[in-house]
C-alpha cells in the first residue's frame, strides 16, 4: 500500500507548502495531495491555495513524488477549465499526476454561497463528473473518483459505477475498515482511503494496518502535524523498513 499526505494548503505561505512537498519526497512518502476548497470548511476567514497552480509548483520543486488533487470539485469552475487544468498538469507531471475528481456534497455548499457560485443538484454534478472522468481516462490520465464517506449497503452510487466503467480508483474518506473491506470485495477497480492522522504513531499504525488489510491501494493522511510521525507510523505498521 502506498502512502500519501495532504499538503497544508490552507495557508498564505506557498513556499512553506512547497517545502513540505520537498521534505515528503526526501522521506520517501509516495504522494502529496491538495484539497480543492475556497476556504477550510466552516472557516471562511482562512485562506486556501488554488489546487492547480499549487500542484504545478509541486511539480517544479520535486522529481519523483506523485502529486494529485483530492479532489478537484465540479462546480467551482466550468468543466472545461477543470479539464484543461488537469490536462495541463498531466503535461507537466506525466505519470506522476493523480487526477482526483469529485462532486462535493452539502458540506461544500457554503463555499458556493459565500462567493455567489451556483450549487447545482446531485444529478448535474454527477453528469459533469462523468464527462470529466471519461475525458481524462481517454487521455490515459490516472483518475480517482471521490466517493466521500458513502456506504455500499444500498447499492453502488452513480459515481462508483462511473469509476468501474472507466477503470478509475474509488477514493473513500474516513470510512471504517469494515466499510472499506466491503467496497474492495464488491468493486472491480482499486480503492484508496483518506483520513485524519491520529495523535500518536501507534494509533496511526493501527489505522494503516486496518486499511492495508482491507485491501486499499493507498492511504492518504489529511495534513499531519509531522511528516516524521507519518513515517514512524508506516514503519510500526510494517509498511516501511
Amino acid at each position: 500500500m502506498k502512502l500519501g499526505v495532504a499538503l497544508p494548503s490552507f495557508e498564505e505561505d506557498a513556499p512553506a507548502v512547497l517545502a513540505v512537498a520537498k521534505r515528503a519526497e526526501e522521506l520517501g512518502i509516495d504522494g502529496v495531495f491538495s484539497f480543492d476548497h475556497l476556504f477550510p470548511m466552516g472557516q471562511p476567514s482562512r485562506p486556501a491555495l488554488s489546487v492547480y497552480p499549487l500542484l504545478g509548483a509541486v511539480a517544479a520543486v520535486t522529481s519523483r513524488i506523485r502529486a494529485g488533487s483530492l479532489v478537484a470539485r465540479v462546480g467551482l469552475l466550468p468543466d472545461e477549465v477543470v479539464l484543461a487544468s488537469l490536462e495541463s498538469l498531466h503535461l507537466i507531471l506525466g505519470e506522476r499526476l493523480i487526477a482526483g475528481v469529485g462532486t462535493g456534497d452539502r458540506a461544500s455548499a457554503p463555499e458556493h454561497l459565500v462567493y455567489g457560485l451556483p450549487f447545482l443538484g446531485v444529478t448535474p454534478r454527477q453528469q459533469s463528473l462523468a464527462g470529466l472522468v471519461r475525458s481524462l481516462r481517454r487521455e490515459g490520465i490516472e483518475c480517482w473518483v471521490g466517493a466521500g464517506t458513502g456506504r455500499l449497503t444500498e447499492g453502488l452510487s452513480l459515481t462508483v459505477e462511473l469509476a468501474e466503467e472507466v477503470g478509475a480508483t474509488v477514493n473513500y474518506w474516513q470510512v471504517a475498515p469494515e466499510t472499506l473491506l466491503t467496497a474492495v470485495a464488491q468493486l472491480a477497480v482499486p480503492v484508496s482511503w483518506g483520513g485524519p492522522l491520529p495523535k500518536t504513531a501507534y494509533e496511526a499504525a493501527a489505522v494503516l494496518q486496518s486499511v492495508a488489510k482491507a485491501g486499499a491501494t493507498w492511504a492518504v493522511w489529511g495534513w499531519p502535524s509531522s511528516l516524521e510521525l507519518v513515517c514512524e507510523a508506516a514503519v510500526l505498521a510494517g509498511l516501511r523498513d
